[in-house]
């Protein structure tokens, strides 16, 4: 049937001015009773036997079939004298040519046509072959909604006044009206994925239907085509080593030469302690050292040897304690240990504070060397191996990616605001001269290559297995 591959058909025709005048009140109020009459139904098949009746009833006639097109065939769906419409009988066969034959020609067709008409010439073999005498009268319309072909009503009438161009007309205006209803009820029974298609192609003409299949195909390429796969998270900069200057012996702060963010040279002094009572130590074991020595220098010229050793055992001893107290005293004056910068302790607001032995004061880092903590998910991990390269960009320097290379993977993961990270050590490839340690940014690490897809939904992937393999076992 040429009318099923072909779905598009033209808006419903309307009676001549002549014809419409007379027949447009009747019709109208036929019409609303009849889409009120659908409107009460809760299924289409419902609606398809009680519209078949109520054209049948008021417009007297005595059989009216409907058929629909339904995956590109033609199925009768309801029949007025309540007959099956499945049914395998040769009056179904007759119906369904007749049906077929007013989709083929896209419009009213009806048999037999009266002397002097002057529409437009149809085809009425079928028509005539299911009217079984000679005053019989046949009268086939098409629904349509939206210049889509749903399918068609047949109306049969045995001998009584045969059908004319005004009650064809005036049909056709009906099947205008109660096709939207029809529509509307198939539509609502049929699947998902049918009626996502139906709203995609509905109305398009053909070079939008390409469109669209060109856009998809697009997107199928894009979900398909392999791209780099970035893995990471956020990142710190950290000195490549870092010295902790602690206090040598308990005593008290006296003064501080530097804060955290100043750059420093080696050797230069950083904060001095309290040395008062070394001082005073240090003047006792002069004075013991200065006495032995007198002592000793007397007993040689008289050559008092016991005295000569005995003083000299207590010189030795105090120059001992003489060279500790000295000792200390330049241990009480932390210096730098190298060229670096001050990245914590701010001992400005604790000068003359008590302070413990082994207490750390400061914590140095160089100032040309540096490493990129890099907090990894545990869900990548396994992904991540040492070599691998990447990019940072910090916080400071959002414009400005620089390279690095992991070189160390940290086996133990620890919790970061509720997530189990992995730390991965790597070095910058290059060094821009404001990198100061403590800045922090976002890190990405090139994992090789995979497609759109995978990369787009490997997460929920991998929760579904591991969700279900939790439940499954």
């Amino acid at each position: 049937m040429s009318a099923l591959s072909r779905p598009v058909v033209t808006a419903c025709p309307a009676p001549s001015a002549a014809e419409a005048v007379p027949a447009l009140p009747a019709a109208g109020r036929t019409a609303l009773a009849l889409q009120a009459a659908l409107l009460h139904c809760a299924t289409f098949d419902e609606a398809g036997r009680v519209a078949v009746r109520e054209l049948a009833q008021r417009l007297g006639f005595d059989r009216v079939s409907m058929a629909l097109v339904r995956e590109g065939t033609l199925q009768l769906v309801a029949v007025s004298d309540g007959s099956d419409p499945q049914a395998a009988t040769p009056t179904q066969a007759l119906l369904l040519a007749a049906l077929g034959e007013t989709i083929d020609q896209q419009g009213g067709v009806f048999w037999p046509e009266p002397r002097g008409h002057t529409g437009v010439p149809r085809i009425t073999r079928a028509h005539r072959a299911l009217a079984p005498s000679r005053g019989d009268s046949v009268a086939g319309v098409p629904l349509v909604r939206h210049e889509t072909v749903l399918g068609a009503l047949c109306c049969e009438r045995q001998g009584g006044v045969p059908v004319d161009a005004h009650e064809l007309a005036t049909l056709e205006q009906l099947a205008c009206f109660i096709a939207p209803v029809l529509a509307l009820l198939r539509d609502r029974e049929r699947p998902w994925h049918q009626r996502l298609h139906g709203a995609a192609t509905a109305r398009a003409a053909p070079w939008r239907r390409v469109l669209l299949a060109a856009v998809a195909a697009l997107a199928v390429a894009a979900l398909a085509w392999p791209t780099d796969v970035h893995l990471g998270g956020q990142a710190r900069l950290e000195g490549a080593v870092q010295r902790v200057l602690s206090v040598p012996a308990d005593g008290f702060v006296q003064q501080v030469h530097a804060r955290p963010g100043d750059s420093v040279r080696a050797g230069q002094v950083l904060v001095e302690l309290a040395d008062q009572d070394l001082q005073l130590e240090r003047q006792r074991w002069q004075s013991q050292l200065a006495q032995h020595q007198d002592a000793w220098a007397t007993a040689n010229a008289r050559a008092d040897r016991a005295q000569l050793v005995q003083n000299q055992s207590r010189a030795d001893e105090a120059q001992a304690q003489l060279d500790l107290v000295e000792a200390r005293l330049q241990r009480g004056r932390l210096v730098a240990p190298f060229d670096g910068l001050v990245v914590q302790g701010d001992l400005s607001q604790q000068l003359g504070a008590p302070v413990r032995q082994g207490d750390a004061l400061m914590t140095l880092a160089p100032s040309d060397r540096f490493r990129v903590i890099v907090e990894v998910d545990e869900r990548d991990i396994a992904q991540i191996t040492l070599g691998q390269t990447g990019t940072v960009a910090l916080t400071a320097l959002p414009w400005q990616a620089l390279p690095l290379r992991v070189t160390r993977i940290s086996p133990v993961a620890r919790a970061v605001e509720g997530c189990n990270v992995f730390e991965v050590e790597a070095v910058l490839l290059e060094r821009p001269a404001d990198l100061r340690p403590g800045l922090q940014g976002h890190a990405r690490i090139d994992a090789g290559r995979a497609a759109n897809g995978w990369r787009w939904t490997r997460r929920l992937v991998e929760s579904a297995r591991l969700a279900l393999w939790a439940w499954w076992g």
